[in-house]
C-alpha cells in the first residue's frame, strides 16, 4: 500500500471512529448544555458546590424530587438534566453486574484484574493503588462514551470472617489493618487522587487545570474522576447458611469487636481514603436493619467526616419490611432510613413509597432535601453538571485508554505478586524449562477462562486459561480435566485424568472451587475439595512417575491436609482466581521466570471448623462453650495454613537494625486524669482518649532483609506486636504493619516502618474504648522478637 492510501486508510479510519464514538455517545445528553440550560446558578463553577445543589434543590417539585432516590434517577427535561444510572460495578475491573456498564458499544471490553483476594495476597500498597486507578482511567473513558456512569459501587471491604462466605473472594482477607490500608489505596487511586494538583497527570488525559471553582471553600471536598463506595457497612458476611439469609439475618455484634474488626475499615476507607460513598447492607445490626442504624450513619458522617452520599444496597430498604419484618408498612421502613441517614435506594421502594410517606406525616420535604444535598453534591463534584464532559478533566480519554499494554501488564504483575506458594519439598519448584518435554495438566478448572476472575467480572481483553499459559512453556502438553467440572460428582474421567499423567514428565494437577461453590447468595458448607476432587488429586499422583504440583484455584480457604502430608504432592500453589494474565503468571512461577512471594491475607481451617455456627459474630474465642475464635487475632484452633504464611524460591533473613526498649508516658497523659486510669481494678493499662498526643509516641523500627538463598526475590515484610495480656479478649497476636520489598541474591534491603502505639500497640477492651496496655509489648518479625516496654509515670 503506498504513502498516500495509507494516509488515506487513517483518515478514513480515524472519521469512522470518531462516528462511531458520538453515536454511541448517550452522556453527550449532558446537564447545563449550551445554549438553552446553562444559565441557571447550579451551572456556575464559580460557586461553591453546596451553593450549586442548595440551588439545584431549589428548583425542582416534590414529585421530582422523589424521582432521584433510585439508582436509575429520572431526567428532569425542562432543566435540560438527563437521566443518571448511579449503578455501576468495578471491582477488579470494570464489571458488567450494574445497568450502568455495558460492553455494546465501541468498547467491547476491559482489563480484567485478579479478584481482590488474590491482589491483597501481594501485601503491595503501591500495586493496589496503581490498580484502583487503571481501573478509574478505564471507567472515565467508558463514561465519555456512554458505556458507563461515574459512581460504581466498589471495593468490598468487608471482614473475611468465616471461610464458609461466598463472597469472601471479593474482599482483601480477614485482617482489619490490612483492608483498611488496600481501601485507602484502592479509594484514592480510583477517584483520581493522583491528580489533584499533578498537572501532568491532567496533561496527559487532557481537560482544564482549574478542577474547583473559583470559590475555595469548597467544604464538600475535592472533585472526582469517579466516585468509589465503600461496601458493604456494615457486619455482612452471612449469604445462605441453614435457616440464615442475607436478608433478615440480624449480626449480634460486641461493641468490643464492633471497635476492632468491623469498623476500622470503613473508618479508613471515609477518612483516609476520602470514599464518596457508603453502602449500607441488608442485615440487621444488633437488631436494627444497617440502613436504619442512625448512630451508625451519623458516625460515619460526624467522627469520620464523610463527605458523600449513602447508598442501600439493591432492595434493602424493601427488605426492612417485607424480610425483616422491623416495620408495619413500606411507610415506615422509608420514614425509618431517610432519617436515619441513607439518602438513595438500589431500586424503586423509595420512588413508590415516598409520596405517601409524607403525605401521612411520617416524612418531611426537608428529609429529602437532606438526601439530594448529598446526591447532588457528590455529581457536581464528579465534573456533572459543568458543561461538555469532553472539555473537562480526562475528557479526552477513550477507547484507547482501554486494555492498554500498561494495564494488561499491570493485571500480570498482579496474577504474578498474588500467587501464594505453600509447600514446596526438596525445591521440587521451579522445574527447569530446559529439562521438561512433556507436561499433563489435570482437572476441571484447567482449560475454563469463564471463571478466571471469579465475581463481579466483565468482559476481559485477552483471557487465556491456566492451561494455555502452561502450554506456551513447553514443546507438549495434555490436558485432561479428570471431573466433567468443579462440583466433581463422578470419577468417570478418572482413568483418562491417570493415563494422561503416565504419559507425561511432570504433572500438574488444578483443583479447587469456582463460582459454582462460592459466590454472592451462596456459602459452603464444607471446607474440602468439591465432591470427588480429593480422590482426583490422590489417584494422578499415586500414578505419576514424579511427584505432582497442585494449583488451588478459588477464593475460599480449603481443608488441602491430605496434600500437605501427600509424599506425592511436592508442592502446592494457590491462585485464586488471577484474572485474565493467571495462566500466564501461574507458567512463569512453576518455570521459574517469578519468584513467588505472595502471602495468604486469610487463615485455612480444617474441616471441623464447619462445626462452628456461620451465623456467631464473636470475634474472640470462648473456651466456656468450646468457641475457638476467628481470623489469626483470635483463632485457638488448628490451622491448614496461617495468616501470612507463603514460601519464595530463596530464603531471607531479617535484623532489626533499630527500635526503642522503652516509651514514657510521663506527659502523654492530661493531668487530671492519670490517677484514674492507670491501675483501675488492678489492671495496668490507659485508655487512648486520655493520651493528650499519640503524635509523640510514634518511632520508627529500621529493619535489614537479606537474601541468603539463590535467587533474586521480592519479599512480603509482616510486622507483628503482641500485647500484654492483661485480660480477656486480648489478641494472640495482630499485623502492625507490612512492606513488600525486593532483594537480590545475597543482597539485602532496608526499610523502615512508623509504629503509632495509640493505634498499632493497642486494642478494644469490653466496652468498645481503645486501651493501650502497659509492660512488654513484643514486635516479632517471623522468628525474631524485639521488646518495647510502655511505662507511665
Amino acid at each position: 500500500m503506498s504513502v498516500q492510501h495509507r494516509s488515506l486508510f487513517f483518515l478514513l479510519r480515524l472519521f469512522t471512529l470518531l462516528i462511531s464514538i458520538s453515536s454511541s455517545n448517550p452522556s453527550l445528553q449532558f446537564p447545563c448544555k449550551p445554549p438553552y440550560f446553562n444559565s441557571y446558578a447550579f451551572c456556575n463553577t464559580s460557586l461553591s458546590i453546596t451553593d450549586r445543589a442548595q440551588s439545584l434543590i431549589s428548583l425542582l417539585t416534590l414529585q421530582e424530587k422523589i424521582q432521584q432516590l433510585s439508582n436509575n434517577a429520572s431526567g428532569i427535561p425542562r432543566l435540560g438534566i438527563p437521566s443518571y444510572e448511579w449503578w455501576s460495578e468495578s471491582l477488579h475491573g470494570i464489571a458488567s453486574n450494574g445497568p450502568g456498564v455495558s460492553f455494546n458499544g465501541i468498547i467491547k471490553a476491559a482489563t480484567s484484574f485478579p479478584q481482590v483476594l488474590v491482589t491483597a495476597a501481594s501485601f503491595n500498597r503501591t500495586l493496589w493503588f496503581k490498580i484502583g486507578l487503571a481501573i478509574g482511567i478505564e471507567a472515565k473513558a467508558m463514561y465519555n462514551v456512554g458505556q458507563a456512569g461515574l459512581t460504581f459501587w466498589a471495593p468490598n471491604i468487608n471482614i473475611f470472617r468465616d471461610p464458609r462466605w461466598g463472597r469472601g473472594q471479593e474482599t482483601p482477607g480477614e485482617d482489619p489493618m490490612v483492608v483498611s490500608a488496600y481501601a485507602i489505596e484502592f479509594v484514592k487511586g480510583f477517584q483520581g487522587g493522583s491528580w489533584r494538583g499533578n498537572g501532568e497527570f491532567i496533561d496527559r488525559f487532557g481537560g482544564k487545570r482549574a478542577l474547583r471553582g473559583d470559590n475555595d471553600d469548597d467544604e464538600r471536598g475535592d472533585r472526582l474522576m469517579n466516585s468509589a463506595c465503600c461496601k458493604h457497612f456494615i457486619a455482612y458476611d452471612l449469604e445462605k447458611w441453614e435457616n440464615f439469609s442475607r436478608y433478615s439475618f440480624n449480626a449480634v455484634v460486641t461493641k468490643q469487636d464492633m471497635e476492632d474488626t468491623y469498623e476500622p475499615p470503613f473508618r479508613s476507607c471515609i477518612k483516609q481514603g476520602k470514599a464518596s460513598c457508603l453502602m449500607c447492607s441488608y442485615n440487621e445490626v444488633n437488631g436494627v436493619p444497617a440502613c436504619a442504624r442512625g448512630d451508625l450513619l451519623e458516625k460515619a458522617r460526624n467522627e469520620w467526616d464523610f463527605k458523600g452520599y449513602i447508598t442501600s444496597d439493591c432492595d434493602a430498604v424493601a427488605t426492612v419490611q417485607e424480610y425483616q419484618n422491623y416495620t408495619r408498612k413500606a411507610e415506615n421502613a422509608v420514614a425509618d432510613v431517610l432519617k436515619a441517614g441513607m439518602d438513595i435506594n438500589c431500586g424503586s421502594y423509595l420512588v413508590r413509597h415516598t409520596q405517601t410517606t409524607i403525605e401521612e406525616g411520617r416524612l418531611q420535604e426537608k428529609d429529602i432535601d437532606r438526601a439530594l444535598l448529598n446526591l447532588f453534591s457528590v455529581q457536581l463534584r464528579l465534573g456533572l453538571f459543568d458543561g461538555d464532559p469532553r472539555e473537562g478533566p480526562f475528557g479526552k480519554l477513550g477507547p484507547q485508554e482501554i486494555c492498554t499494554s500498561e494495564h494488561k501488564m499491570l493485571a500480570l504483575e498482579a496474577a504474578r505478586q498474588g500467587i501464594v506458594l505453600l509447600k514446596n519439598k526438596k525445591k521440587f519448584l521451579p522445574l527447569n524449562r530446559n529439562a521438561v518435554s512433556s507436561l499433563a495438566i489435570i482437572g476441571p478448572m484447567a482449560n475454563n477462562i469463564s471463571n478466571m476472575g471469579g465475581g463481579y467480572t466483565g468482559v476481559p481483553c485477552d483471557p487465556k486459561s491456566l492451561f494455555e499459559g502452561l502450554q506456551g512453556y513447553v514443546k507438549q502438553a495434555s490436558y485432561a480435566s479428570g471431573c466433567s467440572d468443579v462440583p466433581c460428582d463422578s470419577d468417570a474421567g478418572f482413568n483418562e485424568a491417570i493415563l494422561t499423567a503416565k504419559k507425561a514428565d511432570f504433572v500438574i494437577v488444578i483443583a479447587g472451587l469456582d463460582l459454582s461453590q462460592e459466590t454472592e447468595d451462596h456459602d459452603r458448607v464444607s471446607l474440602l475439595l468439591p465432591g470427588k476432587q480429593m480422590a482426583l488429586v490422590s489417584s494422578v499422583a499415586a500414578a505419576s512417575e514424579r511427584p505432582i504440583i497442585l494449583v488451588l484455584t478459588g477464593g475460599g480457604p480449603l481443608d488441602v491436609s491430605f496434600a500437605e502430608g501427600d509424599p506425592n504432592i511436592a508442592s502446592i500453589l494457590w491462585v485464586g482466581y488471577p484474572g485474565e494474565a493467571g495462566g500466564r503468571a501461574l507458567a512463569e512461577v512453576i518455570f521459574g521466570d517469578f519468584n513467588p512471594g505472595g502471602r495468604l491475607p486469610m487463615t485455612w481451617y480444617p474441616e471441623s471448623f464447619t462445626k462452628v455456627a456461620m451465623n456467631d459474630m464473636n470475634m474472640r474465642a470462648d473456651p466456656f462453650r468450646g468457641y475457638p475464635g476467628r481470623t489469626y487475632r483470635f483463632y485457638t484452633g488448628n490451622r491448614v495454613y496461617g495468616f501470612g504464611q507463603g514460601l519464595s524460591y530463596t530464603n531471607f533473613t531479617y535484623k532489626f537494625l533499630s527500635a526503642p526498649r522503652k516509651l514514657s508516658l510521663l506527659r502523654s497523659f492530661t493531668g487530671t486524669s492519670s490517677n484514674i486510669v492507670l491501675h483501675q481494678r488492678g489492671l495496668d493499662y490507659i485508655h487512648v482518649d486520655e493520651v493528650t498526643s499519640c503524635d509523640l509516641l510514634r518511632f520508627y523500627v529500621h529493619i535489614s532483609v537479606t537474601n541468603v538463598g539463590d535467587m533474586d526475590g521480592s519479599h512480603v515484610v509482616m510486622l507483628f506486636s503482641k500485647a500484654p495480656k492483661i485480660f480477656e479478649g486480648t489478641p494472640e497476636k495482630q499485623l502492625i504493619a507490612f512492606d513488600r520489598v525486593h532483594t537480590s541474591l545475597y543482597g539485602s534491603t532496608e526499610t523502615s516502618i512508623l509504629v503509632d502505639p495509640c493505634n498499632h500497640l493497642s486494642h478494644a477492651e469490653e466496652h468498645g474504648k481503645r486501651i493501650l496496655p502497659l509492660g512488654d509489648h513484643v514486635l516479632a518479625l517471623g522468628d525474631l522478637e524485639h521488646l518495647v516496654s510502655i511505662e507511665a509515670y
